[in-house]
């Protein structure tokens, strides 16, 4: 993905009995017609502020009361069930190399954590591991670029505030990487949350369809940093260069030439060809019900596409050891096009979130899809869900169709808060694309009280997640887990 060196910025259920189902409002006989005085905004805005008496904003500076006998290498290696087991090695490793980094591998270790802190009890959408680096640039379907929540591995319903202080949590242990002292990272954790309050109080006065079809846009970035010429300038220069970063971009970077055919480079460990399988026959198995998750003109599209090659490609930190392949198709005009299919496991917030009821989704592929379309502000047209071998659940997409991600490296405290902000009110929009931002608004009300409440949380939880850094160290030495360079 290309780097930012400062900051950026269909829900199809099927109609079944089993299956919970989303009709509209009816007051007075009329489906979304409502008389004056009793708005629901207004009774939403309401609601939300009284549970303020169950659980008040400041409480939020909390993060609960862990249990006694809490292991996080414990999470940590549940959730290397069932993942590949020659990549495991690696994913701790890369997790090794810092808090922050061992922060984004450790997103069931927040979200147990998180089943023991003060709850606001207003459920939304959630994207389940809002770090800052699950952030970023891209184009949407009009070829238009927006900043927006770029992975939704971990999508679930669950309270608003779990993205939140996952999101600040994150901006704390990366400016205490970055050199930042901790009043100033405290400040920056506070500046998401502001941005969030803000930009939700926005959302929680716009109507229905002004609030489903928001979306952070580059132009409106350019705008708000239009008196700082130096970041002017490097903005304008990453979309031009993102503008480049295309299918065929990739194309030259991971192909070769082998007996007069296209193949994908191998790469071991981090890119390979599976030993054993039949790749052809795997794509086709994978096609085969994936198409059926299009719309038909989507449909009509993917058909002017013939399969080449695919390889399993080792992404990201939390996702090293789950299955993700890289898979090259070419256009009529044999230009290429590359989808990445990749295993949707059990969501980190499916066990504390303790949902009620029969769930929106049939398996989990068809979760992190639905999860994407209800937050994103514009989904890649090739995104559905599927099957593979033995079973397994798996999403398709577009790999690095003009996107862009932060270089956390290059920030100072100046650049990391404007990302804050910029990530703060993007999740703020996202949520309220999902629906209750006048509940949520209500809650969190006019005063600095939940923002400065966050800050502290943000503190508090980057000190137990550096505890449990060591703890992860510790059971690296002495082999409890195993790292790239163990012995196995």
């Amino acid at each position: 993905m290309l780097c930012i060196a400062t900051l950026a910025v269909n829900f199809m259920a099927r109609n079944t009995t089993q299956r919970p189902q989303f009709v509209p409002s009816v007051v007075g006989g009329k489906a979304g017609v409502h008389l004056p005085g009793q708005s629901l905004a207004n009774k939403d805005r309401a609601v939300g502020k009284a549970l303020r008496e169950r659980t008040p904003r400041h409480s939020h500076a909390a993060i609960g009361k862990l249990p006694q006998r809490r292991d996080p290498v414990a999470f940590i290696v549940a959730s290397d069930e069932d993942r590949l087991e020659n990549l495991v090695p690696i994913r701790h490793s890369r997790m090794l190399e810092s808090p922050f980094t061992y922060y984004r591998g450790a997103a069931a270790v927040q979200a147990n954590d998180l089943a023991h802190a003060p709850s606001s009890g207003i459920v939304t959408q959630c994207c389940g591991d809002a770090h800052l680096l699950n952030f970023g640039g891209f184009a949407t379907p009009e070829r238009k670029f927006i900043f927006d929540i770029n992975d939704f591995d971990e999508t679930f319903r669950a309270p608003f505030e779990w993205d939140l202080k996952r999101l600040v949590g994150s901006f704390v242990l990366a400016a205490r990487w970055r050199g930042i002292s901790d009043a100033r990272a405290r400040d920056i954790a506070t500046a998401a949350a502001l941005a969030y309050r803000t930009e939700m109080a926005i959302a929680a006065e716009e109507n229905t369809l002004d609030a489903w079809y928001a979306a952070v846009t580059w132009e409106g970035i350019l705008r708000d940093v239009k008196d700082d010429p130096a970041v002017s300038r490097r903005l304008r220069e990453v979309v031009v260069a993102a503008e480049h970063h295309t299918s065929e971009y990739v194309f030259h970077k991971l192909t070769t030439h082998k007996s007069g055919k296209v193949r994908l480079l191998d790469q071991p460990p981090l890119i390979y060809h599976p030993p054993g399988m039949d790749i052809p026959a795997i794509a086709a198995l994978f096609f085969k019900n994936y198409v059926k998750t299009l719309r038909w003109s989507e449909q009509v599209l993917f058909a002017r596409l013939r399969f080449v090659d695919a390889v399993i490609k080792v992404v990201g930190v939390g996702s090293v050891g789950t299955r993700c392949y890289v898979v090259l198709m070419m256009g009529e005009q044999n230009e290429p096009v590359f989808l990445q299919i990749k295993e949707a496991g059990k969501s980190v917030l499916a066990g504390p979130a303790a949902p009620a009821g029969p769930l929106p989704w049939r398996d989990r592929g068809e979760r992190v899809v639905v999860g994407q379309r209800l937050l994103q502000a514009a989904s890649d047209i090739f995104l559905g869900w599927t099957k593979g071998p033995e079973g397994r659940h798996y999403y398709v997409r577009q790999l690095r169709d003009m996107k862009a991600a932060v270089d956390i490296a290059s920030m100072n405290a100046h650049l990391l808060k404007l990302y804050a902000r910029l990530c703060g009110e993007t999740l703020a929009r996202a949520h309220a694309k999902a629906g209750g931002a006048p509940r949520i608004a209500g809650y969190l009300g006019k005063s600095d009280a939940f923002d400065a409440a966050l800050g502290k949380y943000a503190i508090a939880y980057a000190d137990k997640t550096e505890q449990d850094f060591e703890t992860f160290h510790r059971a690296a030495a002495t082999g409890r887990i195993k790292t790239e360079t163990s012995p196995v």
